[in-house]
């Protein structure tokens, strides 16, 4: 039966949340919203008529969609070259969601998003429809045809996965920046002592290239390690600048709630998404992104958003 013009306003209204919901659950923009095109496509097909409560119905439909993409994306990823991060969004974008409460804001950051890799898909399912959606256990429960008490059991065995020794610091957007011209200013400088003291000792640096592009395939860990890591990243050299054509302009921006660099090519395309999670006592990860099919959602935001002037060029 064709859809009525009021149904199809209830779920245009309905794909903003759906999409974040998808978005945490799955690490991918692109992912997200092919799974609310699937639900919006089983939407159409449904008996509407017999549908009570229709936000309730699609975020159902949707969850269970994301749960069947999780499972397979779990075998495709122990196979994928390299270390798997999520997809950086920028600042603004409706794939972020709710961010009116810290839990919000930290249920989409990087950190978050990659420590859920650990998780089960119904333990994912649980923290992303509770913390970020405020969903009630009652109502995860028949979402995930799962018991109440089950829901409440997954979601602390979730929360103590997820929140464990981390203090991440949060920054609004002129901090970001700032942060971001200290973090140039030290990786430029040619010297490790800079980094070295902006970074936590044990900090750490995951890089995503997904096999695309070259990219360090295991983690460096400690602060001397990864200012020895940018120092050779940053340094300027023939091979670098015909790579990507000529200099790249790097600039700043806030990328899942936390400071980014954003590494743009004379044509345009951001090559890479240094994301920060800074602290109290430093700047505790790096997540580098620079895998292109991962990038290109933040091209299209960036570009329409400009023009940017750059915090420097290099190469």
């Amino acid at each position: 039966m064709p859809l009525a013009a009021y149904e199809t306003d209830l779920f245009e209204n309905s794909r903003g949340r759906l999409e974040a919901i998808a978005y945490r659950l799955l690490g991918s923009a692109g992912d997200a919203e092919d799974a609310v095109q699937d639900t919006y496509l089983r939407w159409h097909a449904a008996d509407r008529e017999r549908i009570e409560t229709p936000e309730a119905w699609l975020t159902k439909v949707l969850t269970n969609i994301c749960l069947n993409q999780l499972t397979s994306a779990r075998v495709r990823r122990e196979t994928y070259v390299g270390q798997w991060l999520p997809e950086p969004v920028l600042a603004g974008d409706r794939m972020l969601g709710p961010s009116d409460t810290a839990e919000q804001r930290e249920s989409v950051s990087l950190a978050v998003l990659t420590l859920m890799e650990r998780l089960t898909p119904n333990e994912r399912a649980v923290y992303v429809l509770r913390e970020a959606f405020g969903y009630a256990h009652r109502e995860i429960a028949e979402i995930l045809d799962l018991t109440e008490s089950n829901c409440q059991q997954i979601h602390r065995r979730a929360k103590q996965h997820l929140t464990a020794d981390r203090a991440r610091t949060e920054v609004g957007a002129a901090a970001a920046r700032e942060v971001v011209r200290e973090f140039l200013a030290a990786a430029l400088s040619g010297d490790t002592d800079p980094l070295v003291r902006l970074l936590t000792e044990d900090a750490v640096s995951v890089a995503d290239g997904g096999a695309r592009v070259q990219a360090r395939r295991t983690p460096v860990i400690g602060a001397l390690g990864i200012a020895r890591y940018l120092r050779g990243l940053f340094r300027p050299n023939p091979a670098k600048r015909a790579a990507t054509g000529g200099p790249v302009a790097l600039h700043a921006a806030l990328v899942n709630g936390a400071p980014a660099v954003l590494i743009e090519s004379v044509d345009e395309r951001i090559l890479g998404v240094i994301c920060l999670a800074p602290t109290a006592d430093g700047v505790e990860a790096l997540h580098i992104q620079v895998n292109p099919d991962k990038l290109e959602r933040v091209t299209r935001q960036w570009a329409a958003a400009g023009p940017h002037r750059p915090l420097a060029e290099v190469w």
